[in-house]
């Protein structure tokens, strides 16, 4: 009788231990209708990242990803070729793990209604490790509850709560603001109030003041209000929401006997509706000089606007202060194609060599943005 051996590859799978797929091969027809400036390429760091959001990076280099599913993946780049070798997941069964952000070798985790901690996690990571509650008081509504999380110059933990509605005057204070605590979940407070939905902010490398992206009310029409970006100069600041959107754009409802002139201005309108989110200050030297210390805003895209806009990165170009914007253009567009959208940016992640990454919830994605010059 003749034995004929099994090819060894079909042995392979049993080997694996965690759960990681190898990213496939780039779609170059999707990556061919982006428009960058002369100099700049756009490639994938990984694929196959299911509804991936806010980006992280460790020590090491690997890149964490929070979702709006209920995973978080982590995508190590180990003989650093600018693409992810493995997408593996760390974790799942979260409440949308949204926000990621990394400190002192532990993995910091965002969900709708509480902060968890997955300590020493680049050697964990393949173990589906046991989190640690970090706080555990947030609201747990889905409306705006999407946590963008990061830690500021003074070594403590951002994360927003956003207004359960489109608007409304909330009955807990809680609500439409920014909030600051210690690591370990101690000392939590309200840093700014009237913040409707910000999914993105940075402090500025300048003088290390806070600026964020909010996104505008809906149901007022294709142009109103435009979505911001703002700059919190101190701690206590109130930005309007719900009775002053973009500054001057009083709500129907809720602005009747208040002033415009009470809150916090914008310190940029951005598009109406275009859905601002994960902003970031490039600090690198990979970019021309040009680009240094200034913002880059992805825009998700709207979704209710008879004619869609967004789908894109914006940049918005800072005087010499470092506290006054001075323009607002396109740096990156041809994620939407006439009335159709194949992608929808979410976050940027400045990487160690200057590189930037930008993650996409809608095909599913982390790219890689460079300058060869």
């Amino acid at each position: 009788m003749i034995r004929r051996l099994l090819p060894l590859a079909l042995f392979a799978p049993l080997a694996l231990g965690f759960t990681a797929e190898k990213p496939t091969a780039a779609a170059d027809a999707n990556l061919s209708k982006i428009k960058l400036p002369a100099g700049f390429t756009i490639s994938y760091f990984a694929q196959g990242v299911k509804s991936a959001r806010e980006l992280a990076v460790g020590p090491d280099g690997t890149v964490y990803v929070g979702t709006k599913d209920d995973k978080v993946y982590a995508l190590p780049d180990r003989n650093k070729d600018g693409r992810a070798d493995e997408v593996v997941t760390v974790a799942s069964g979260l409440n949308a793990p949204n926000g990621v952000a990394v400190r002192n070798g532990s993995l910091y985790v965002g969900e709708i209604n509480r902060i968890v901690r997955y300590d020493n996690i680049a050697k964990t990571l393949k173990q589906k490790p046991k989190p640690v509650v970090v706080y555990n008081q947030l609201p747990n509504k889905d409306w705006h509850g999407y946590k963008y999380i990061a830690f500021g110059p003074d070594g403590k933990l951002y994360v927003p709560v956003g207004a359960p509605c489109n608007s409304c005057e909330q009955e807990e204070a809680i609500y439409a603001t920014i909030n600051r605590m210690n690591p370990d979940g101690t000392a939590f407070e309200t840093v700014a109030k009237g913040v409707r939905n910000t999914v993105g902010f940075d402090w500025s490398p300048v003088d290390k003041a806070l600026w964020f992206t909010d996104n505008g009310r809906d149901q007022l029409g294709d142009n109103l209000p435009a979505d911001e970006l703002n700059r919190a100069a101190a701690p206590g600041l109130h930005f309007g929401f719900p009775y002053f959107f973009a500054g001057d754009v009083p709500d129907p409802e809720f602005s009747q006997g208040r002033s415009a002139a009470t809150y916090t201005k914008p310190a940029r309108k951005l598009g109406p509706h275009v859905a601002a989110l994960g902003m970031k200050f490039y600090t690198g030297k990979q970019f021309p000089a040009q680009y240094r210390n200034q913002i880059f805003i992805p825009e998700h895209g709207s979704w209710n606007r008879s004619s869609k806009i967004g789908y894109r990165i914006s940049l918005v170009k800072l005087d010499a202060t470092g506290k006054q914007a001075t323009s607002y253009e396109t740096f990156a567009e041809g994620w939407l194609q006439g009335k159709t959208s194949w992608g929808r940016p979410v976050c940027l992640l400045q990487m160690p060599d200057g590189s930037l990454l930008l993650s996409d919830d809608q095909n599913d994605a982390v790219y890689r943005i460079s300058y060869k010059g």
